[in-house]
């Protein structure tokens, strides 16, 4: 079996996920009560006006032809028309998109400066007192509920201490000219290092509440794994060249840890984009998640229906990346996938 008919078969599952996703929310966005006409209407607005903007929109008609109609669309990369701003689903996704991915890779960033270098330690000095210490701090922060660390965060840091900013992505008046959306990139680009700093600061406790689970799973699996590696018969003929620990670990023990790890990496971060829906509305940044949560706010169907198959297509492509990723690095997995011609 090729790569490509290995890519290929995840790509039919993803399709399959996508289409059961559509059908599931489009369900529950119908069964939510309130009249969505009424909603992109206005309050105010009269019986007449409110008949003609169902029409308008659809959703006079039945559910079966609503929902095939969306399918429809949905094929052809639209994502329909916000009942709320009256603009593309898709237009409003992109402008808020970069600010989600942002807060991602930072987060997946620190939350790996978290987790790497102390499982290192931690397997290679197992049982001594950092080992000891760092799974209690692992547990104690993966047991951590995100919404009641991202409050004692805002407390304690940006309230009582005042060491960064609450909520929102940079300060009044510090903003840099938008070219990707992202505000530290486009500080960057316009030479603008004061503005990056802001931008940066605004960014640490939402980044930190991510990356506190992320590390502490990553932690954990690491460090079983290469424990499990250094106590295998694989390494025994390294001790006995005399290579030193330092060696063991980082040229031998960690390459073959790293596939079970990059694959939970591209599950944490395709988890990423649904938790930003909690993380972006406390810290009140722009983003996927503020707007997802925005648009069920409003019952603003369409925008609901799009940011959810936005999310699922993000989290999908991500694990395929995460899948392909693993195949590259371990033969073995890559010989199980794809037979024995591929060994």
């Amino acid at each position: 079996m090729s790569y490509l008919r290995l890519v290929g078969q995840r790509l039919v599952m993803m399709v399959l996920t996508l289409w059961g996703l559509a059908t599931l929310v489009f369900v529950m966005i119908k069964l939510i009560p309130g009249d969505e006409a009424q909603v992109a209407a206005g309050p105010g607005a009269s019986q007449e006006q409110v008949a003609a903007v169902a029409k308008r929109l659809g959703l006079d008609l039945p559910w079966p032809e609503q929902y095939l109609a969306f399918l429809g669309r949905l094929v052809r990369g639209d994502l329909g028309t916000s009942v709320v701003s009256a603009k593309p689903v898709l237009s409003e996704l992109a402008a808020v998109l970069p600010s989600t991915i942002e807060l991602m890779i930072f987060a997946s960033i620190l939350g790996v400066i978290l987790a790497v270098p102390p499982a290192l330690v931690a397997a290679t000095y197992r049982g001594k007192a950092f080992d000891g210490a760092s799974r209690l701090v692992a547990v104690v922060g993966g047991a951590m509920p995100a919404f009641w660390l991202a409050l004692m965060l805002q407390y304690f840091l940006g309230s009582v201490w005042r060491i960064t900013p609450i909520s929102g992505q940079h300060s009044f008046g510090v903003a840099s000219p938008t070219v990707t959306g992202m505000p530290t990139i486009d500080a960057l680009l316009a030479g603008d290092f004061a503005g990056f700093l802001d931008a940066l600061a605004y960014l640490i406790l939402p980044a930190f509440v991510f990356a506190v689970p992320f590390a502490s799973q990553v932690y954990r699996l690491l460090r079983a794994t290469l424990i499990g590696v250094l106590a295998s018969d694989m390494v025994l003929p390294v001790r006995a060249k005399g290579a030193s620990t330092r060696t063991i670990v980082l040229r031998h023990a960690l390459p073959n840890s790293l596939p079970p790890t990059v694959s939970l990496i591209g599950t944490l971060v395709g988890g990423m984009v649904g938790g930003a829906i909690l993380v972006e509305t406390v810290f009140a940044r722009r983003g996927v998640g503020s707007f997802l949560a925005n648009s069920v706010a409003l019952k603003d169907t369409y925008a609901v229906l799009g940011a959810v198959m936005f999310v699922g297509v993000a989290v999908c492509v991500v694990n395929l990346v995460a899948d392909v990723i693993t195949l590259m690095l371990d033969p073995r997995i890559r010989g199980r996938q794809m037979g024995a011609g591929a060994r």
